[in-house]
């Protein structure tokens, strides 16, 4: 439970641009999540070296550095332990890289992340506020995205109307 609250602090810190704390407080959670191991989530609480490398990415794009966050976040998915942790975990973490995405721009990799996170937890992105709210971003932004346009129309997230070449999205309630 420490190292989860030390991970929650770290958001809160890059939340309010202190990258000093972010920093302290993560190198503090990877500590814990040494000593703690990977072998057993007793605690159900998704803590471990996996969830301290997401929240590196995740506070990185808080902090305004999208770059770094979306190079860490190609290689800590990469690596054996991301597919332990639970999916909602996943799905979610996967909607803050979409944002890091769409800040750099890369309406591509934004589209294929949200695609990524459906296929791990639909209900994250088609039933959550937050999921909706970024997949009708990525929907409204980009072109026609592989899948990207399947998934809008899944969630009930449809461009309302075309108007000389730029169309407005609504969420479906």
């Amino acid at each position: 439970m420490w190292g989860a609250l030390l991970l929650e602090a770290a958001h809160a810190a890059a939340g309010c641009g202190d990258e000093r704390g972010v920093a302290d407080l993560l190198d503090q959670a990877a500590g814990v999540a040494e000593w703690v191991g990977d072998g057993g989530d007793q605690h159900r609480t998704g803590f471990g070296s996996a969830a301290v490398a997401l929240a590196e990415v995740v506070t990185a794009a808080g902090l305004g550095d999208p770059g770094r966050a979306v190079r860490r976040h190609e290689q800590v998915t990469g690596q054996e332990p991301w597919g332990r942790l639970p999916a909602e975990h996943r799905a979610a973490y996967l909607m803050d890289v979409t944002r890091a995405y769409l800040q750099l721009g890369d309406l591509a990799g934004a589209g294929r992340t949200l695609v990524e996170a459906d296929r791990i937890a639909a209900a994250e992105v088609r039933w959550r506020p937050a999921g909706r709210r970024v997949l009708a971003e990525v929907y409204r932004d980009g072109p026609a995205l592989a899948g990207v346009a399947r998934l809008a129309a899944a969630a009930g997230v449809a461009a309302a109307g075309m108007a000389a070449g730029t169309a407005t999205v609504g969420v479906a309630r």
